[in-house]
């Protein structure tokens, strides 16, 4: 698979500069994510609270019902939606960490096919 002891150290600095490189990748993609997550929290907070508020100011039970559902609808309609912005979080969480180790997994396939 090598042929001197220079290519294995090559090896061994190009495993550890990709190894370096995905973990600032997700190092960045969680900072993102958290960014995500504290931005929606503080957004269902606040609707929380204007939610009740309403309920408070109603003058009917009909009236109320009305807004618990309206809040309730909307409530999950947004998580839905950040939940589908989690995954496509993750998913480039996953893609950038691993585009570093992509060409030396690459290059053990090449070593292997030439030693076998």
């Amino acid at each position: 698979m090598f042929k001197t002891f220079e290519d294995v150290q090559k090896f061994s600095k190009d495993q550890m500069e990709a190894s370096t490189k995905a973990a600032h990748a997700v190092g960045e993609g969680v900072k993102a994510l958290a960014s995500e997550v504290t931005a929606f929290s503080k957004k269902s907070f606040e609707d929380m609270t204007a939610s009740g508020e309403a309920l408070r100011a109603a003058k009917t039970m009909e009236a109320a019902l009305k807004i618990q559902q309206d809040y309730a609808k909307s409530a999950y309609e947004a998580f839905v939606a950040q939940a589908s912005k989690f995954s496509e979080h993750y998913t480039s969480i996953a893609k950038e960490a691993f585009k570093p180790v992509e060409g030396l997994v690459a290059q053990v396939k090449d070593a292997t096919k030439l030693a076998a």
